[in-house]
């Protein structure tokens, strides 16, 4: 089944490039902004609680990242990228056949979730270094926030169906809302607040999938509507469509792991520094960490703005739109980490009053922060190489970050007395993630002659 072009596929296809990235990146960005005013106003709140409180959020922060990054960044690209591909070659069955079966593969990979992260959270975070009230409180988070992944998993994928249609706006709405709404009820149930129970640490975890949920529940009904475009219903389960999704979506999971799996290696070896750096390096790599929405804020549009124009073969303006969305990623993840380095405290004074767990998150930022501007700019590479169906060597360049990070992190440990060294390996790691996705571009995927 061929229609005329949307609006919407006509801006992914036709536009100047730079106004194109402004109406589909804006959105994003917007969402993103309140996806790390959660993040921020979380750490806040639990750093009310205490430096303890403050030590299991940092345990649990890199598995509640994987999900996001798993639902959003990997499965979610693969959805973008079939459905933006399929539209730009005209084929809105095809389209819709790929959003039923992303809703199929996110309920499945939730329930993955909750067996394993709602149920053995325990013998996980005892091996990355969790011990004592640190431990039983990232646990009690874990329990809630996984058990409940069924929210966060369809929360991405479906707002990846509606941004590989080219609309950002519907998505981006239902992120921001929610977000809001996640902000004052994660500080009401935290701390206490018009009479709710103090709940300390699992505060914020229950706020999370109420808010995420209802989202869920209005990106649902837009689906379902007559408003939308591609339409979300009930169709036959083909396995050259799972296939289509997995071939970017499956072999992303696996960079997925290596990002989150990074971040847990690097806890683990500041774990045996003790309680204040685990806090302090936990903080500074909140701060890194937040660098991933914001590149997934013009990622996500660059995956959609690709794959359409793969799809019609317009591969070179594909390859322009790639090169032009890093380099405004590098620009803003680049000044946020340069002024990470150079005055720490208008971060980490806003979450402790802790001098050692403080002194530990500085180093952190000094050392690794001037990099965060690579790192940025390789995200959002990455994510415009979804749009090309082709991520074999985007995934190797994120594996050997891994590599690299965990490799020289053990050597560290080893042979250095220092936890600067260890953080010295994380910095190799963010260059590693800029230059390799870039080098990506010049690969197969990327050829006008496919």
């Amino acid at each position: 089944m061929v229609k005329p072009l949307s609006p919407r596929m006509h801006l992914l296809l036709h536009a100047p490039v730079s106004v194109m990235l402004w109406r589909l990146a804006g959105p994003n960005v917007v969402a993103v902004a309140m996806l790390n005013l959660v993040i921020f106003s979380d750490a806040w709140y639990v750093g009310q609680v205490g430096t303890t409180a403050l030590a299991s959020l940092a345990l649990v922060f890199p598995l509640q990242t994987l999900v996001q990054m798993m639902s959003g960044g990997a499965i979610g690209g693969g959805v973008t990228s079939a459905m933006a591909r399929a539209l730009g070659s005209g084929n809105v069955s095809k389209a819709e056949s790929v959003a039923w079966h992303a809703t199929v593969i996110a309920v499945a990979m939730s329930m993955l979730f909750v067996v394993i992260l709602g149920l053995f959270s325990r013998p996980l975070f005892a091996q990355l270094g969790g011990e004592g009230g640190a431990l039983d409180g990232a646990v009690a988070y874990s329990r809630i926030a996984f058990g409940g992944a069924a929210a966060i998993w369809l929360l991405f994928v479906l707002s990846a169906i509606l941004r590989g249609t080219g609309d950002t706006i519907t998505p981006a709405r239902a992120i921001t809302i929610a977000s809001i709404a996640q902000v004052v009820l994660s500080g009401a149930l935290t701390l206490g607040w018009g009479g709710l129970p103090a709940l300390g640490i699992i505060g914020p975890a229950i706020a999370m999938i109420m808010c995420q949920g209802g989202a869920v529940v209005y990106l649902g009904a837009h689906l379902m509507s007559s408003e939308s475009r591609v339409r979300l219903r009930p169709h036959s389960l083909k396995l050259s469509t799972f296939q289509d999704i997995m071939e970017v979506g499956g072999i992303g999971l696996v960079n997925s792991v290596f990002q989150a799996m990074n971040v847990v290696f690097v806890t683990g070896f500041i774990g045996r520094y003790g309680t204040a750096a685990l806090a302090g390096y936990g903080l500074g790599a909140r701060l890194e960490l937040m660098l991933v929405p914001i590149a997934f804020g013009v990622g996500a549009a660059l995956t959609a703005a690709v794959g359409a124009n793969v799809g019609a073969g317009q591969i070179a303006r594909a390859r322009r739109i790639a090169w032009t969305g890093s380099a405004v990623t590098l620009v803003l993840t680049g000044a946020i980490g340069i002024i990470g380095a150079v005055i720490p405290n208008l971060w980490l004074d806003l979450f402790t009053e802790d001098a050692e767990a403080y002194r530990f998150g500085a180093l952190y930022l000094g050392i690794a922060a001037p990099f965060y501007g690579l790192f940025g700019a390789g995200t959002a590479l990455y994510f415009a190489s979804q749009g090309t169906g082709r991520m074999f060597w985007p995934v190797v360049a994120s594996g050997v970050r891994f590599l690299v990070v965990v490799g020289l992190g053990a050597i560290a440990i080893t042979y250095a007395g220092d936890v600067s060294a260890v953080f010295w390996a994380v910095a190799a790691g963010l260059t590693i993630m800029g230059v390799g996705q870039a080098l990506c571009l010049f690969g197969s995927g990327w050829r006008t002659n496919r």
